[in-house]
Parts: structure tokens; C-alpha cells; sequence
């Protein structure tokens, strides 16, 4: 099964080669020589130990060229269950200020997002003994497009790469389990207003233990 991305609503959003995504998929093949014969294998990404509360996980994925992906923390995976995303944004995955943030959500995500119950943060990275959490609040205009399939983000100043960030979303989880994955694209502070891709949070909802 392969989920593909939202695109960007803007034409030069359009235009940048996240289109690269699309072909990738959720799941990368690796080729590996054996005996002569070549064997092939979905690599499905892995997850990392819980936090040690039910319903807590975090997940950690290796980078490739093409497909970057992101930490995420979330409360709950449970489909239809009230959950606190914190997609997270660490100094090595970008390399410049943020003058702008966008993120495209994907189209068979059915769960309303509202605009109050997102925001932009500083954010401690959880582990074994922590949890992830935001650790301050970036003064930030957040918007919702009316179809639901973009956030955009313009904090009041740019903000440095410095520092690992996040963007908090409470929000019912979709109707229908699988992967869903959310695409962060950002602008640079700069003469030219274009939007580089950063990379993507694959976020897996499960169905109900009861079902």
C-alpha cells in the first residue's frame, strides 16, 4: 500500500522537487546479493521504544538523498482518539533561519484541524526518561487552509536553526488507520520567496485494541 503526499497549494511550492516524494512511497526496497541472487525486501521503518506509558511512541528513521524523515512524538495512534502531535523540527534538519513554515497534510487525513489548537515551539526532545514536550511557545500567525490540506505558519521573527522546534497539534486522529504523512517545507529569510523542502513526518494510525 503507497500514500502519497499532499502537494503544496502554491505554484512554486508546486514546482520544488518534492514531487520526488511521490515516487518513493512509504516503504524503500533494498537490494541485497546473495548467493548470486539478488533479494529484494519492503524496509519499513521501525520504532523506537515507547516512553514507557500506553499509547505513547516515538519514532526515529535513518535518512536517505531524496526522502527525508522527521522525529515525531504523538499521545495516542489510536484512530479516532484525541492526541497530541509534536512534529519536530532538530538543528540538522535545516540549515537556515525560518522565515516562514508550511506544512501539507495529507488528503485522506479527515480530522479537522483548528487553528487554536496549533502552535509553534521550542521543543525538548523526549527519550527513556522524558518525555517530548514544548518548552515555550514561538509568537507565531498560524493558518488553516479551508480544505484542511495546508498549515502555514509565519512566526513574528525568523527563527534560528539553533534550536530544535516543533509545531504542537491537538486533534482527533483520523477515521481510518494506516501511514499518513506530513510534508514541512520552509521559507528562508532572503530576497527570493520560495519554499525548500525539509522533510516528513510518516505517521502511523492503528486501528482500535477492540476491533
Amino acid at each position: 500500500m503507497k500514500f502519497l503526499p499532499a502537494m503544496p497549494s502554491s505554484p512554486r511550492e508546486r514546482s520544488h522537487p518534492l514531487s520526488l516524494i511521490s515516487r518513493l512511497g512509504t516503504a524503500a526496497l533494498g537490494a541485497l546479493a546473495l548467493s548470486g541472487a539478488t533479494l529484494l525486501s519492503p524496509l519499513a521503518p521501525a520504532p523506537s521504544l515507547a516512553q514507557g506509558t500506553p499509547g505513547l511512541m516515538e519514532f526515529r528513521w535513518e535518512n536517505n538523498r531524496d526522502y527525508r524523515k522527521l522525529y515525531f512524538f504523538t499521545t495516542d495512534t489510536t484512530r479516532m482518539q484525541r492526541a497530541e502531535y509534536y512534529l519536530m523540527l532538530r538543528p540538522k534538519d535545516r540549515k537556515t533561519a525560518i522565515l516562514k513554515l508550511s506544512i501539507s497534510v495529507p488528503s485522506h487525513f479527515d480530522s479537522k484541524i483548528d487553528p487554536k489548537q496549533v502552535k509553534l515551539c521550542r521543543m525538548s526532545e523526549g527519550g527513556m526518561l522524558k518525555r517530548t514536550r514544548c518548552l515555550e511557545t514561538i509568537p507565531a500567525t498560524i493558518e488553516v487552509s479551508e480544505n484542511g490540506r495546508s498549515i502555514e505558519i509565519f512566526p513574528e521573527t525568523p527563527v534560528s536553526d539553533k534550536d530544535t522546534i516543533g509545531v504542537y497539534m491537538n486533534v482527533f486522529n483520523p477515521f481510518n488507520a494506516g501511514m499518513y504523512q506530513f510534508n514541512a517545507l520552509a521559507q528562508a529569510p532572503g530576497d527570493i520567496p520560495v519554499s525548500g523542502y525539509l522533510g516528513s513526518w510518516l505517521i502511523q494510525i492503528v486501528p482500535n485494541s477492540t476491533n
